[in-house]
């Protein structure tokens, strides 16, 4: 029985919940509507390429790869009302947004989106700016 309620539990959350990849024209859309555009990279990373301008920059993962769970939730809170407040993430090349956009959708956040193929195939590659630091 609780095995059932926690399946029905998940299925309703992932029902409701939305995690997609987004092209640069779709974030540049959202980021206008005031939608938080939020690069989850490194320091060094955010002044080899720049960022999107607007974006903020709030590391996820550290250079080692161990997660920075508390400030960046605490960050994140400062950014969203609620979970149902969309927020596009975006790194290098889209993999640790997935990791982080699928842990988000689970645990309930309604509109997490992630710029397909990162900062530098999804947006650098098809001729967009940057800002440095």
């Amino acid at each position: 029985m609780k095995k059932t309620l926690t399946a029905l539990l998940l299925l309703s959350v992932s029902v409701w919940a939305e995690f997609k990849s987004i092209s640069a024209e779709e974030l540049t859309k959202l980021q206008a509507k005031g939608v938080p555009v939020i690069d989850i990279r490194t320091p060094q990373e955010w002044r080899q390429t720049g960022i999107i301008k607007g974006a903020h920059k709030m590391m996820f993962f550290t250079p080692r790869g161990e997660a920075n769970v508390a400030e960046w939730f605490f960050e994140l809170g400062r950014l969203v009302k609620d979970k149902s407040s969309p927020i596009v993430l975006y790194c290098a090349h889209a993999n640790r947004t997935k990791v982080l956009g699928r842990a988000l959708d689970q645990m309930g956040f309604a509109k997490v989106y992630e710029l397909e193929g990162g900062i530098e195939n999804g947006w650098i590659k098809k001729g967009k700016p940057t800002v440095r630091e």
